[in-house]
């Protein structure tokens, strides 16, 4: 892939064959939770109401912030990432390293965008098999997302006061 990454951008770094590699692990998940729930007879279900659709979003908004950005969660992205500040609340800013493989796992994990599309992949399948369970993970998640947003609302008006 280099002369076609040579060709995509002008630096000719962007690791476009590990970004295929990490996007066929995403397909080949996908597809085989398809094989395996076909197998075992899931049934999936008729539509998704709105309420569990904006669950499943806020919960997997959530979990991408936990693990693209949360300091706690930064001994899972240290092989492929340098730390390079710091963000608000308990986040990190951070930067891929490496190149190839490396450098796409880090572009990844350092991206919340990008891990909602996986952590996304992960609660739509698990609500498929198992509703009732998924809607308890969201429901936590959700409940942090709301805790967040309230830590965030009091620091504010902390800072009004005290300014």
């Amino acid at each position: 892939m280099t002369t076609d990454a040579a060709r995509y951008d002008e630096q000719g770094d962007t690791p476009l064959g590990g970004y295929a590699a990490l996007a066929s692990v995403f397909a080949a998940g996908a597809g085989t939770f398809a094989l395996v729930a076909r197998r075992r007879g899931v049934r999936l279900p008729e539509q998704v109401p709105p309420w569990d659709v904006a669950l499943l979003g806020t919960a997997a908004y959530k979990a991408s912030r936990l693990l693209a950005k949360d300091k706690v969660t930064s001994f899972l992205r240290a092989p492929f990432t340098r730390r390079t500040g710091e963000g608000r609340g308990n986040e990190v800013m951070e930067e891929s390293r490496g190149t190839g493989l490396r450098r796409a796992t880090g572009d990844l994990l350092s991206c919340p965008f990008c891990t909602a599309a996986w952590a996304t992949g992960a609660l739509v399948c698990s609500y498929a098999a198992a509703p009732r369970l998924t809607r308890l993970v969201c429901g936590g998640l959700g409940a942090l997302t709301v805790a967040d947003w309230l830590q965030y609302a009091w620091t504010a008006t902390q800072q009004t006061v005290e300014g």
